[in-house]
């Protein structure tokens, strides 16, 4: 069975080549999230629901978009980036001292999640048509500076979690285009002592790198006694939360006073601590259900690039599924407290419309590579 649509954006695709295991990994990762956030707060889940229908839609539709197509439009992407995150500084909602959302006004928009995807497209056409001279000097410092300004636009909302998420996808990507060990050796030595230097500034009284709130978290990351009731608060309840749940949890929309949404002990339970909710209502159980479908949600983009026909196809499976994988541990990693507190959306689970379509336009163009294989298999 062939599925045929116009020649110019498409391409006769065999409909056994499509990743329906894939798409089922997401929807059931969606459904847990439209469940745990509408538990968190119940006026948000019809929205994330909304959202999840018209993620589906938009990735059955891009699925089917020939994805080299789209990469002939690559600086298109590109100055789309920069233009949107551009506008979101001059026009954007400014909200807790954050300028990240424009107001469309029947809902908000925050170009940052949408750019992510856009700049896993723009990159890996870059990778591939750099491919013979990835290692080289001029092509490393074209990356760091086309990196750099989208880096900096974001930064300076400022997203600093989406920076970090951001700057290690594209590492990971010019990694798999394959960049030499010895300069990733290089890198290494040189940002290791770099990090230690700058960790150990940013903890002083009187730094001027970092905002006083982000400062905060840090050291409420090193020293969790003495901020247990300003910054290390919420993930120290958090922490408490997911313990409580046991192995089977204490059922979705409970009423117990305790929880750590009817308590107010978390203040948005229904993005960055989301986990928190899974680990106190789903328990061990469905904590690990969560961790699995992500995982497997990964595994699959990764066995999907494996197959692609082009670095590019690659390129973009990785990316896509290396950004899954990043803010997934950054977004656990906070709600258990292995990382300090920063605002991360759990993919598929936290509610948030951009975040959640974006993820899906990122699946859809991972099952159009997967659509295209490598002729001999």
């Amino acid at each position: 069975m062939r599925i045929h649509l116009s020649r110019r954006f498409t391409k006769p695709y065999q409909i056994k080549n499509y990743r329906f295991s894939l798409v089922i990994l997401v929807i059931l990762l969606s459904v847990i999230g439209v469940l745990v956030v509408g538990s968190a707060r119940a006026s948000f889940q019809n929205k994330q629901l909304a959202g999840m229908i018209l993620g589906i839609l938009v990735m059955l539709v891009v699925s089917l978009v020939d994805y080299e197509w789209v990469l002939n439009f690559y600086w298109l992407l590109y100055g789309t980036v920069i233009v949107m995150l551009g506008a979101v500084l001059v026009i954007g909602e400014n909200v807790n001292g954050a300028t990240r959302w424009i107001n469309l006004g029947f809902t908000t928009f925050q170009p940052s999640e949408l750019s992510k995807i856009l700049l896993i497209l723009f990159f890996a056409k870059f990778i591939m048509e750099h491919e013979e001279d990835i290692s080289g000097r001029f092509t490393l410092i074209k990356y760091a500076l086309l990196c750099g300004v989208p880096l900096a636009l974001i930064v300076v909302e400022p997203n600093l979690s989406t920076t970090i998420c951001t700057a290690l996808t594209l590492c990971l990507m010019i990694y798999v285009g394959g960049l030499h060990y010895r300069f990733i050796g290089t890198v290494l030595l040189i940002l290791i002592p770099l990090t230690i230097i700058f960790l150990s500034i940013v903890v002083q009284p009187n730094q001027k790198i970092l905002k006083p709130y982000q400062q905060k978290r840090i050291l409420a990351f090193i020293e969790p006694e003495k901020y247990a009731s300003d910054e290390a608060y919420q993930q120290k309840n958090s922490v408490m939360a997911i313990g409580s749940g046991q192995l089977s949890g204490k059922g979705l929309d409970n009423n117990t006073t305790t929880s750590v949404k009817n308590g107010n002990f978390i203040s948005e339970p229904q993005t960055d601590f989301i986990f928190a909710i899974v680990g106190e209502e789903l328990g061990f159980i469905g904590s690990c259900i969560v961790i699995a479908l992500l995982l497997l949600i990964v595994i699959q983009c990764m066995l999907v690039g494996m197959r692609a026909k082009d670095m590019a196809g690659r390129i973009i499976c990785c990316g896509v599924g290396g950004l899954i994988g990043i803010q997934s541990f950054i977004n656990i990693g906070v709600a258990t407290k292995l990382l300090p507190n920063t605002g991360v959306p759990l993919p598929f689970v936290s509610y948030g419309l951009t975040s959640l379509v974006s993820l899906y336009i990122g699946i859809g163009f991972v099952l159009n590579v997967g659509l295209q294989p490598q002729k001999y298999q």
